[in-house]
């Protein structure tokens, strides 16, 4: 019996954008793929930085988000910081299309200015 556990959208949501999106490069890969790992480590201007990549292998400590053709894998450390969090698919069409992740919650006491939401690194003005 496995210990993974399901997660639900009050856990982490992906937009149907974002979701197309990762089936996609998913597809493109040729390896076989469990799915796509999103994780969380420290650094950026929020106290954490967030990113994902794709991963052949599901732990026993992660938690699993199945979207229609993609599984969504997080360990239980990242869980923490992406708690409540929205996954979507920007495309501004200037060729600067990226993964967002919205609702962040601030991390710390410290004075991060809770605006670059990004995969990318996002801006903070």
């Amino acid at each position: 019996m496995s210990a993974t556990a399901a997660l639900s959208e009050q856990d982490l949501s992906v937009t149907s954008i974002a979701q197309t999106k990762m089936a996609e490069l998913a597809g493109q890969v040729e390896e076989d793929i469990a799915g796509i790992r999103v994780y969380a480590m420290p650094g950026g201007c929020s106290g954490v930085s967030f990113g994902m990549t794709f991963t052949d292998q599901v732990n026993e400590n992660d938690g699993v988000l199945d979207c229609n053709d993609i599984k969504v894998i997080i360990d239980t450390g990242s869980m923490q910081y992406l708690q409540g969090v929205e996954i979507d698919f920007v495309d501004r069409g200037d060729g600067n299309a990226t993964f967002v992740f919205n609702n962040l919650q601030p991390v710390g006491g410290g004075g991060g200015c809770g605006t670059c939401g990004s995969g990318s690194g996002g801006g903070c003005g």
